[in-house]
């Protein structure tokens, strides 16, 4: 069974950073991009930020190109979501979550119903 327990949520003043990462067990790691996604309250889940089984290639969101980065260590079984210059607009709850198929990394997985294990989200709130 795949579990994927993020940490490193908080709270933060407009402009800073925060780290999060998210740990993952129960499958192959290194054959499956990961993504990451948010829920702002009251709001529908959206992407934020992807990135391939070897970590080649990433794909982000408009709203948070330049600002956020994602990477990952594979031997760990890790990936992380590196957030800089934060702004109010980007309080929401974070979710890690891999995707069903193996070896895909497109445009498909921006769309949550490519994914078939999610994260239990941390909180990031961002005030001013």
């Amino acid at each position: 069974q795949v579990q994927l327990v993020e940490s490193g949520g908080g709270s933060v003043q407009v402009g800073g950073s925060l780290r999060l990462s998210c740990a993952a067990s129960g499958l192959t790691f290194s054959r499956y991009a990961m993504g990451w996604f948010r829920q702002p309250p009251g709001k529908e889940r959206e992407f934020v930020i992807g990135i391939s089984w070897n970590g080649v290639s990433t794909r982000y969101a408009d709203s948070v190109k330049g600002r956020f980065t994602i990477s990952r260590d594979n031997p760990k079984n890790t990936v992380y979501l590196q957030m800089n210059s934060l702004k109010s607009e980007d309080t929401a709850v974070y979710y890690c979550a891999a995707p069903i198929q193996a070896f895909v990394f497109d445009d498909t997985l921006t769309n949550t119903r490519q994914y078939s294990a999610w994260g239990q989200g941390t909180q990031v709130t961002v005030s001013s």
